[in-house]
C-alpha cells in the first residue's frame, strides 16, 4: 500500500539534461517543441520522490502519435576513469561515480521505482512518421502507483512541422566490432545467432545516423597490443595451396546484403596494414593442406614480399567481386589508423603499394599531420578535429574529421561526464565547415584497452581504465540485442541539426543560415568556441525550425 505521505515531483525537461542522482535538479522545465516528419525528438521526464515507491507504471498518451512514443528509464552507469588529469572545464564534474547513460526499455513487470530524495528521469522518444499530419500534439506522461492512483502527470506538447528532414548527406562512420558481440554474448562467429545479433546492432546503427560500417575482410589491426590477438573476425576466406592463393567471398556477400537490408550506403573495408604505422600486416587466416592456419601477422614486415605479394593478389580479386557486384561508389579502403611522422616511411611504402591498385577508390585515414596529405602519401585524410586547422587553412576539399580520448579539451565529444550540448553541437560545427564525413572508433568496443580482456560494459565504461568513461562504445548489450544511451540518442539529434541546416539552405541560403547560428555569438562558430549551455541548442533548433516552416509555407 502506498504510504499515504508519499509524493513524487516531476519536470518535463530537455533531452540535453544528464539527471544526477545525488544533487539538485536545476534544469529549467521544457514543456513544448518541434520536429520536422521523419525525425526522431526526445524529452525527458525527471523525477524524484520523497519516500520509497516501487512498482510504479509509466503511460504516454497521445491518440495519434501513440504508435511511435516509446518510453525508457535513464539508469545510472559507474565511471572511474572519467577525464585525464589536465582535462578543461567544460565538464559538469570530475569525480568517479555513477552517471546516467543506459536507456533501458520500460519493462511494467519490473515498474518504475522513486528512489527517496533522489531525482532520477524517464526518456521519451517520439519518432515522427513521414505521413504524419502537422499541427500540435499534447503527449500525457502519467506515473501510477500499483493500486492505479496516479501520482504524477506532466504534459508535452509537440509541434509537428510540414516540412520533411532531407536524407542525410554526411558519410558517417562508428567502428562495429564483431568480435565483442560474439565474446559477451557468448556467439560462435559467424553462427546463425551472431549473424542474427550482427544485424540487430546494425539496424540501431543505421537508425541513428551510421550509413557507413566497418566491414572485415580481414581481423581488424586496431586497438591491440602489439604482439597480441583478437578473436578472428575474417569474411574473406582464403585458401592456400602451394604458392597459389584462393579467396571466397560468400560470407562477404552475406555480410553486404544484410547491410543492404538495413540501409547501410557504404563500407570501409578494414585496415591493409596495422595501426600506428602501417609497419606489420594484420592476422590473415588460411586453409593449408586442410588445416586452418595463420599466414600472417605481427611477426609479417608490412614490407615483406611475400605478404605484399598476397596483398596485391586479394586486391585485384576483391576488385572484381566489387565490380560484379555494383558497389564501385560505396567502397573506401583504409592503409593504417594514426600514423604519425616517425611512421612516414612505412606508410609511404603501403601508400605506393596500394595506391596504384585501388586507383579511383577512396583511401582514408585517420591522421593529423598536415605531411601526409602534403606529400601525395594520402588524398583523403581525416584529421582530428583538434587537428583539422592546418588542412581547412590549406582548403583541402572533401574533409572528414573525427574525436577520440586524445580529443578532450576545448573541442566537442561525448564521454560521460561531458554535458550533452558538448555531443549536440557536433552537427553545428560540421555544417559550418561544410565537413563530408565522421568518423569514431567506438560504437560497441566491449575489451579494456588493446583487447586485452573482455569487459561488462554494465560495470566498466572506461575500457578498464584506458579511455575516458564514455568514448569505448555507444550502445550496452542487452538480453534481446542493442540499449541504446543518451549519447548515442543526443549524437542523432546532432545529426538531425545538419539535415535541417541542410534544408534551411535549400530555402534561404547558406549565408543566411550562418547568419542564423552565430547571431549573438561574441565569436564565430568553430570546433573549440560555441555555446556551453544546453539551452542555447533547444532555442537555436527551434529558431530552424520556425524558419523552415516559414519558408515552406511560403513556396
Amino acid at each position: 500500500m502506498l504510504n499515504r505521505a508519499a509524493r513524487m515531483e516531476t519536470r518535463c525537461i530537455s533531452s540535453l539534461i544528464k539527471v544526477f542522482a545525488d544533487e539538485e535538479l536545476h534544469a529549467p522545465t521544457q514543456l513544448r517543441g518541434s520536429a520536422l516528419l521523419g525525425e526522431s525528438y526526445s524529452f525527458q521526464v525527471a523525477y524524484r520522490a520523497n519516500v520509497l515507491m516501487r512498482s510504479l507504471q509509466v503511460r504516454a498518451e497521445q491518440s495519434e502519435l501513440g504508435p511511435n512514443i516509446t518510453v525508457r528509464t535513464v539508469e545510472l552507469v559507474p565511471a572511474n576513469m572519467v577525464s585525464y588529469h589536465d582535462a578543461d572545464e567544460h565538464v559538469l564534474r570530475s569525480t568517479s561515480g555513477l552517471y546516467p547513460d543506459a536507456l533501458i526499455p520500460f519493462d511494467t513487470n519490473r515498474g518504475l521505482t522513486g528512489y527517496p530524495n533522489q531525482w532520477r528521469s524517464i526518456w521519451i522518444t517520439v519518432e515522427v512518421p513521414l505521413n504524419a499530419k502537422a499541427g500540435l500534439f499534447d503527449i500525457c506522461i502519467q506515473i501510477a502507483n500499483d493500486s492505479g492512483e496516479l501520482v504524477s502527470e506532466e504534459t508535452f506538447t509537440l509541434e509537428v512541422i510540414a516540412a520533411t528532414l532531407p536524407e542525410q548527406s554526411l558519410i558517417h562512420t562508428e567502428w562495429f566490432h564483431v568480435d565483442c558481440l560474439a565474446t559477451y554474448y557468448k556467439a560462435d562467429i559467424f553462427s546463425e545467432y551472431h549473424w542474427q545479433l550482427i544485424e540487430q546492432y546494425i539496424h540501431t546503427a543505421v537508425k541513428h545516423g551510421m550509413n557507413m560500417i566497418l566491414t572485415p575482410l580481414f581481423t581488424p589491426p586496431l586497438d591491440t597490443e602489439i604482439g597480441g590477438d583478437r578473436p578472428t573476425i575474417q569474411l574473406v576466406q582464403v585458401e592456400r595451396t602451394g604458392e597459389k592463393y584462393n579467396f571466397t567471398f560468400e560470407r562477404l556477400k552475406r555480410w553486404i546484403e544484410l547491410c543492404d537490408r538495413s540501409g547501410v550506403k557504404y563500407f570501409e573495408f578494414s585496415h591493409l596494414f596495422t595501426q600506428w604505422g602501417a609497419k606489420h600486416a594484420p592476422k590473415v587466416m588460411a586453409m593449408v593442406d586442410g588445416q586452418l592456419k595463420q599466414l600472417f601477422g605481427w611477426d609479417t614486415d608490412s614490407r615483406d614480399p611475400e605478404y605484399t605479394g598476397f596483398l596485391t593478389l586479394f586486391l585485384q580479386e576483391l576488385l572484381a567481386f566489387v565490380k560484379e557486384n555494383g558497389l564501385e561508389q560505396r567502397v573506401y579502403f583504409h592503409l593504417s589508423d594514426e600514423p604519425n611522422l616517425a611512421d612516414m616511411d612505412t606508410y609511404r611504402a603501403a601508400s605506393e603499394l596500394i595506391g596504384p591498385i585501388l586507383e579511383g577508390f577512396p583511401i582514408i585515414d585517420a591522421l593529423s599531420e598536415y605531411e601526409f596529405y602534403e606529400s601525395g602519401l594520402i588524398k583523403h585524410p581525416i584529421p582530428a578535429s583538434n587537428g583539422i586547422q592546418p588542412f581547412l587553412d590549406h582548403g583541402v576539399e572533401g574533409l572528414w574529421t573525427y574525436y577520440c580520448c586524445a580529443q578532450y579539451k576545448l573541442v566537442s565529444n561525448r564521454f560521460l561526464h561531458m554535458p550533452s550540448s558538448r555531443n549536440r553541437v557536433l552537427g553545428m560545427q560540421i555544417y559550418k565547415l561544410k565537413l563530408k564525413g565522421f568518423l569514431h572508433w567506438g560504437y560497441n568496443f566491449w575489451y579494456a584497452q588493446f583487447s586485452k580482456y573482455p569487459i561488462d560494459p554494465f560495470q566498466v565504461t572506461d575500457a578498464g581504465g584506458g579511455f575516458p568513461a564514455g568514448d569505448a562504445f555507444l550502445v550496452y548489450p542487452g538480453a534481446e540485442g542493442p540499449i541504446e544511451s543518451i549519447r548515442l540518442e543526443v549524437l542523432t539529434e546532432a545529426l538531425q541539426d545538419l539535415r535541417a541546416l541542410e534544408l534551411l539552405e535549400q530555402k534561404v541560403g547558406r549565408e543566411a543560415v550562418i547568419a542564423l547560428l552565430e547571431d549573438g555569438l561574441e565569436q564565430e562558430l568553430s570546433l573549440e568556441v560555441y555555446p556551453q549551455e544546453a539551452e542555447w541548442y533547444i532555442r537555436k533548433r527551434e529558431e530552424i525550425n520556425r524558419l523552415v516552416s516559414e519558408n515552406s509555407c511560403s513556396e
